[in-house]
């Protein structure tokens, strides 16, 4: 029984580390769409946090049905991409490759947080398949962005 309860509160803390990785996207992709000019980019960047905030729901839910309830805020790191995107577009004047870039920092650090998740062998099984469904979400939004990277040189 002891086992269960230790590996329920593994999987709990591995969701809200998650959970504090997607509100850092969350807020990272709002205050950079505030920091673009670009209608297409921002209308993009607000499309992304939305759905970053879909996927909170999603494992708070998951963190919910293990009896436990989730009260996570930004992680530092992420507080610091977020700076970085701030300080950066005040100097920059809002540099749309500057800001692209630390969108793709940003969105490469989460697929590594997913991974050592999927890695972690006290993690449910049973979450494989939603986190393997949100990393997928990442990357695909990661390929996105290096795509308009690409296109904006």
């Amino acid at each position: 029984m002891e086992n269960t309860a230790h590996n329920t509160e593994a999987t709990v803390n591995i969701l809200e580390n998650l959970i504090v990785i997607l509100n850092d996207g969350k807020l990272g992709y709002t205050n950079a769409a505030e920091s673009v000019e670009d209608t297409h980019l921002k209308t993009d960047f607000l499309v992304f946090a939305r759905e970053r905030s879909l996927m909170i729901v999603e494992l708070q839910d998951e963190v919910n049905k293990l009896g436990k309830s989730t009260d996570t805020e930004g992680g530092p790191m992420g507080a610091l991409h977020r700076a970085w995107i701030d300080l950066k577009s005040i100097f920059t004047g809002g540099d749309k490759e500057a800001i692209i870039n630390a969108c793709i920092t940003g969105e490469k650090a989460a697929i590594e947080e997913y991974e050592n998740a999927l890695k972690d062998v006290q993690l449910n099984t049973m979450l494989h398949p939603v986190i393997i469904k949100q990393m997928a979400s990442i990357q695909s939004t990661l390929a996105r962005i290096e795509m308009k990277k690409m296109t904006s040189i």
